[in-house]
């Protein structure tokens, strides 16, 4: 192997790790001339199920997996690590608020922030737990790894957006390009549909049913999450580790003809939305180091949906401000 990387997981005994960690492991995510540390963590009434996860792992003999660690321990989840993947948080249960959750998970994610002080110089930072927005900007604000390392998965509401605008159109997913969900991963999103294309067409003069555009392609795409809960009973698991995936190679990639992608990255202040939350915006990537895109057309209609998922995302932090 050319090269090798350290990659902590955690979560590592959950339903999306089922299905993310198979593909770290095979060289799919980083590339086949990487060798893959793989570490994972999980609390601890979970280990003797991460064992087992560590059993199959070691069983499909992957040439680039180097080596495997589990812990219930953020220090070793961090320490030396390139790339981490914050796949791990409490669920939400019947009857809890979002406001619970969130005061819930947040000191999971102000510990984790501490301790990728340990991390290698460098580090990726995902976060997939939810509320991924703001555990995004708890660890952050706790960690002194550039703020710029730090990603909350927007992609999984990207890749929902181009399915339905691609299924609509009875065209490839392929074709669907220029896509951003602004904002929060929560039901305040914005699918921005006025910006996106269709073979390079603007969605809004192939698809001119706006009726559909405003109510249920937006509906669907916001409520998608709670719509795979009820007809599987389990939240969306293959489809948030795919969309782990994506996040990495278009990071890892020079953004193409795609234009950009959707990412929950760590605000300086574009588009009025306030410095340090962890919004998203559409990002473009050169293989080393990404962007916010600059200048995209705002109407009236998407500064109102900005300004609702800005004030969401400004009420959750005032609800984790001692954890900040």
């Amino acid at each position: 192997m050319n090269k090798k990387i350290r990659v902590g997981v955690t979560g590592a005994a959950g339903q999306i790790c089922y299905s993310l960690l198979f593909r770290v492991a095979s060289g799919e995510v980083f590339g086949k001339d990487t060798a893959v540390d793989l570490v994972l963590k999980e609390i601890t009434p979970a280990l003797p199920a991460t064992e087992g996860v560590a059993m199959e792992l070691s069983d499909c003999a992957f040439p680039t997996l180097n080596s495997l660690t589990i812990t219930d321990q953020d220090d070793v989840l961090c320490n030396g690590s390139n790339w981490v993947l914050l796949v791990g948080a409490a669920p939400r249960k019947a009857g809890m608020e979002r406001s619970d959750l969130i005061r819930t998970n947040g000191p999971i994610f102000k510990a984790v922030g501490k301790a990728l002080n340990k991390a290698a110089t460098g580090v990726q930072v995902v976060v997939v737990g939810n509320p991924a927005n703001t555990n995004a900007m708890i660890a952050a604000k706790n960690s002194d790894v550039p703020k710029n390392a730090f990603y909350a998965l927007m992609r999984l509401d990207e890749n929902r957006m181009k399915s339905q605008l691609a299924a609509k159109a009875g065209v490839p997913v392929s074709a669907v390009t220029n896509t951003v969900v602004w904002g929060n991963h929560s039901t305040t999103q914005y699918p921005d549909f006025h910006n996106a294309k269709i073979n390079g067409k603007p969605v809004t003069s192939v698809i001119t049913d706006q009726a559909w555009l405003e109510g249920a392609f937006l509906k669907t795409v916001q409520d998608r999450g709670a719509a795979i809960i009820k007809a599987r009973g389990s939240s969306s698991a293959a489809s948030a580790a795919n969309a782990v995936v994506d996040h990495v190679h278009s990071l890892l990639t020079p953004t193409g003809a795609e234009g950009w992608f959707s990412a929950g990255v760590v605000s300086n202040g574009q588009y009025g939305v306030p410095e340090g939350l962890v919004f998203g915006y559409p990002v473009t990537s050169n293989g080393k180091t990404w962007k916010v895109v600059e200048n995209v057309p705002m109407n009236a209609y998407a500064k109102e949906k900005l300004g609702k998922t800005i004030a969401e995302l400004e009420q959750e932090r005032t609800t984790v401000k001692d954890l900040l």
